[in-house]
């Protein structure tokens, strides 16, 4: 029985022009038709061509490999049309099964596309070996196509993933230099703790998008996270309110950075420095309109007028406004103060 399992393709391969050509020099029909039932049962598209490049046999795998049935007779490939990797056309004459024979030499380490006449594309990697008879001369020649398009696929996925996470790490590292430059504080404690802070909110918006796989992450548990260890237990200090929205990275790495701080100011001269102090964040977004994010203080120490000195906190807000095209109002009134955001179109 022939083992062709657990092999290498190029080891395959080579078992398989062994075996056909020694099928050819023995006498009688059966060895041969024995040999050609096996290739038959293969799951690999196989096929022989003569000295000429005339084909002589294709298995069932040919069919299914090309989207057709070849014909016996045909010259060099089975398949219907073939391009180079880069999409250039590869006459059939100038196909690796051609150039083995050709040359009387084995074909490796090549690849190309194969066009079904339904439009679909596969790419693939040929093997053709010359056969030749007991005196060494050729008398044909046998190939393997294998299918490596989820290979492709794949190798794709991991260039883009590369760039991506290029592209992240490029922008985190932008926004901790932004946070850095503008954290603001009287002492060392004070500028750790809270640098710190901010840099928890970015880890936390990292998660979420590696919780998604990187697709987005969503705003309710962004704004909850975030806002978790002010929360009273009987749930009344804080109300949240909104669908569940899925933002892009950009638009929630900005929002999630903006809510901690919009949380640090409160707790520290807003709503939530007093035990009496309330905060409801709240939004409404629809697929025509935009995305309107309010966050209103009530209950705390009354702030009637801006701060003097523009730390991190605002400059973040302002950053959404300026890199994603919303809009940002403020109100200090007595009760507390009232912020809005708004973004023209959300795409996760």
């Amino acid at each position: 029985m022939l083992d062709l399992f657990g092999q290498s393709d190029e080891a395959r391969i080579g078992e398989i022009a062994t075996r056909y050509a020694a099928s050819r020099s023995e006498a009688g029909p059966d060895p041969e038709r024995r040999f050609r039932d096996l290739l038959q049962a293969l799951p690999a598209a196989i096929y022989t061509t003569d000295a000429e490049g005339r084909i002589t046999f294709f298995n069932h795998a040919c069919i299914d490999f090309a989207g057709r049935t070849p014909k016996i007779g045909e010259m060099w490939c089975v398949t219907w049309k073939l391009y180079l990797p880069d999409g250039t056309p590869l006459p059939h004459d100038e196909c690796p099964m051609a150039i083995a024979l050709k040359q009387n030499r084995p074909v490796r380490d090549a690849e190309a596309i194969a066009e079904r006449p339904d439009g679909s594309r596969i790419c693939f990697m040929p093997y053709p070996t010359p056969l030749r008879d007991e005196r060494g001369r050729l008398v044909g020649a046998v190939n393997m196509l294998v299918d490596i398009t989820a290979r492709k696929q794949a190798e794709e996925r991991m260039v883009l993933l590369t760039s991506e996470v290029d592209h992240r790490a490029n922008n985190l590292l932008a926004v901790a230099q932004a946070m850095l430059r503008l954290t603001k504080a009287d002492s060392a404690e004070e500028f750790q703790a809270a640098f710190q802070g901010r840099l928890s909110a970015l880890a936390n918006v990292q998660r979420l998008f590696s919780a998604s796989r990187w697709t987005g992450a969503n705003l309710k548990t962004i704004v909850e996270e975030e806002l978790r260890p002010y929360a009273s237990r009987d749930g009344e200090r804080i109300r949240i309110a909104g669908d569940d929205v899925q933002l892009p990275a950009t638009l929630a790495q900005s929002i999630a950075v903006a809510v901690h701080e919009l949380a640090t100011n409160a707790a520290k001269y807003g709503s939530l420095s007093t035990p009496s102090g309330k905060l409801e964040i709240r939004w409404r977004t629809d697929d025509a309109g935009p995305l309107v994010l309010h966050w209103s203080e009530s209950g705390g120490p009354g702030v009637n007028a801006p701060p003097t000195r523009k730390g991190f906190g605002v400059g973040a807000v302002d950053g959404i406004v300026r890199t994603l095209r919303g809009r940002v109002t403020r109100q200090w009134r007595s009760e507390g103060l009232l912020c809005e955001l708004s973004f023209p179109q959300i795409v996760a």
